[in-house]
């Protein structure tokens, strides 16, 4: 659930039309949520999926491929912005992200252009624009923000990038402040189960802890983000879907539960997290703590530098993967 007093957001990480016109709302009103998050991969997979679509892809007959998913997306993205309409008016966040097309990873104009046009053509305030954390992307989400474009930095494995993050931000909120701007705000996403996908068995080979990598890395991100004591930018942990049984479902929603942060979740992460009583806060952790962890992980021979690069190809890959398999079956 969110809580105000803690400031501590939970925002749903899915979208698909039928269920924005119908339960979403219900989700808002109850308190359970206050955002919304989308990615390429899951209009992918609603698109491709729900007959929900089968209408306007008929009307957008002669529309390229990429004309049919931007109508698309632009419908969904507005009615999702307009159900978090009175949660954004109160303050109570009501931001929902859309992401530009990844193959603008390496392209700093493009990036902002498309980001730009995407966030004027949906009409709406609390739209976020996501941008990945890539070198051509710090630049973007400096100008975007400079604009009074809401900005959700993605594809955050290193602290590296959330630093670099941050001076990119902290430079585009006071240029908007400086020309007299209202309401913007920038979340940085951290990603955190794909580490422990990637590490547990090799872990649990050496006789190591597991399901604690992401939990780490991201305590280090948010450490940092705090430390820089600007309100409007937050941690926002990001891929805390759990695979398999090995971790209740809503693991890494309670091990990052964090004052001035936000979680973006699944449906059945956020399901299984409101079934149980709320729990303390879980952050910050003590850096220590935290460096003691990856002391030992190096003294076990991992390159978490390696890990990191490794991390951002793959999630660079798969949502261009995702979108372009996308494209391919609305041809």
């Amino acid at each position: 659930m969110v809580d105000r007093e803690l400031k501590f957001s939970l925002w749903l990480d899915f979208v698909e039309r039928d269920y924005l016109k119908n339960e979403f709302s219900k989700l808002i009103e109850a308190g359970v949520i206050n955002g919304a998050t989308s990615n390429p991969s899951i209009f992918a997979s609603a698109i491709t999926t729900s007959p929900a679509y089968k209408e306007q892809l008929e009307s957008l007959a002669g529309k390229s491929a990429k004309e049919k998913y931007e109508a698309m997306a632009i419908e969904d993205i507005r009615t999702a912005a307009q159900a978090l309409q009175s949660a954004y008016k109160s303050g109570n966040d009501g931001y929902i992200s859309i992401e530009v097309d990844p193959f603008l990873s390496n392209d700093t104009q493009g990036t902002i252009e498309e980001g730009k046009r995407l966030f004027e053509v949906i009409g709406e305030p609390n739209v976020m624009v996501k941008v990945p954390a890539t070198n051509a992307g710090y630049e973007a989400m400096k100008e975007l923000l400079s604009m009074g474009i809401s900005v959700n930095a993605t594809l955050i494995f290193s602290p590296e990038q959330a630093r670099r993050c941050l001076k990119a931000m902290t430079a585009g909120l006071h240029n908007y402040e400086v020309y007299g701007g209202g309401k913007v705000n920038a979340v940085i996403s951290v990603f955190v189960s794909r580490f422990d996908r990637l590490l547990d068995p090799d872990l649990a080979a050496e006789g190591m802890e597991t399901g604690r990598t992401g939990i780490y890395n991201a305590a280090r991100i948010y450490n940092i983000i705090e430390k820089n004591h600007t309100p409007s930018i937050r941690t926002l942990f990001a891929s805390t879907g759990v695979k398999g049984d090995d971790l209740p479902a809503d693991y890494y929603l309670r091990e990052l539960l964090a004052p001035h942060s936000v979680n973006t979740a699944p449906l059945a992460t956020i399901e299984a997290y409101i079934a149980k009583k709320a729990t303390a806060p879980k952050l910050p952790i003590e850096e220590s703590e935290i460096n003691g962890y990856f002391t030992k992980l190096k003294d076990c021979g991992f390159d978490m530098e390696e890990v990191y690069a490794s991390l951002l190809k793959d999630g660079l890959e798969a949502f261009e993967n995702a979108f372009l398999d996308m494209l391919k079956s609305i041809e």
